[in-house]
């Protein structure tokens, strides 16, 4: 049987990325790309967002890809976004299908029927991607928001930028340690994301998980998770500061929701820790499974 801090190194090593899921990732990039290309002018692309930082959690759902469009569509910049975006979801439905392409409030969503095995793993494949439809804007970018009915500012290298300081700055931890986060916040046990988006877990995370790396991911995790619970009904702004907040999807009811739900995730904590305390390693093991998902290790 594992020690606990070998099992959330072994957690860590089964979040990261792969050779095989970047390929992938890659291919599904192209293949995209390909599609809008015959409609639309495209002057590059490429993948961005959580999976380009490194934060992206497993299964891999939700990818960004970034389009940069070109001058013949800036007339789509005079209407409102939505036209944009429903679009991009004709475009897209016409090769995936209908219900495999989803018009979201920044992006359009392609599901590739991938299934998901009981131990949240899927062939190395990517599950979905969202494609972001996005016009340069001085040193800058704008995407649609259906929230605000506008085009909103955003720097995908400022959110990287950004991600790589916070790393280092916690002893090269940090990226492990918001992908965990993230892995527990899409368990399925939730039915849905208690914290939405999913950049939302690590904008907190730059707010909150100040250097240096304590030397524990039981202790790092209970004071992130102490802190997401009294925090989550803040505002949290777009850290490059052009976008909306990023916390703008969770109203009231979302926030009272979370906190219930992080309420429970503090208490399945303290379970935990109590259990490693008493020398019952296993059992905590199965505690710590339990709150993450099935790719915590027991052995």
């Amino acid at each position: 049987m594992i020690s606990i801090p070998e099992a959330f190194k072994k957690l860590k090593s089964k979040l990261e990325l792969n050779e095989k899921e970047q390929k992938n990732a890659s291919k599904r990039q192209k293949e995209v790309r390909a599609h809008l290309d015959a409609a639309y002018q495209i002057d590059r692309s490429y993948l961005t967002g959580s999976y380009a930082r490194w934060t992206k959690a497993k299964p891999l759902k939700d990818v960004d890809i970034f389009f940069v469009l070109g001058k013949d569509e800036e007339h789509y910049r005079n209407k409102h976004p939505d036209v944009m975006l429903s679009a991009f979801r004709e475009t897209l439905a016409d090769v995936y299908g209908h219900r495999a392409v989803t018009k979201q409030g920044r992006s359009v969503g392609v599901d590739f029927g991938v299934v998901v095995d009981s131990n949240d793993n899927t062939d190395y494949r990517v599950v979905s991607v969202d494609a972001v439809p996005a016009f340069v804007n001085g040193n800058n970018y704008v995407i649609p928001n259906n929230m605000t009915g506008k085009w909103m500012g955003t720097n995908p290298e400022i959110h990287a930028n950004k991600a790589v300081k916070a790393h280092q700055a916690y002893n090269n931890e940090w990226k492990d340690l918001v992908r965990m986060i993230k892995y527990w916040n899409q368990n399925p046990r939730h039915l849905e994301k208690p914290v939405k988006p999913s950049f939302l877990v690590e904008v907190m995370a730059m707010g909150c998980l100040h250097g240096p790396w304590g030397g524990s991911h039981e202790r790092e995790i209970q004071a992130f998770f102490a802190t997401l619970r009294g925090r989550i009904h803040e505002d949290w702004p777009d850290p490059a500061g052009l976008g909306s907040p990023v916390s703008d999807r969770m109203d009231a009811t979302m926030v009272t929701r979370a906190q219930g739900i992080l309420d429970q995730a503090n208490r399945d904590i303290a379970v935990a820790l109590h259990l490693t305390r008493s020398g019952k390693n296993g059992e905590a093991l199965r505690s710590w499974r339990n709150f993450f998902g099935p790719k915590f290790p027991l052995s």
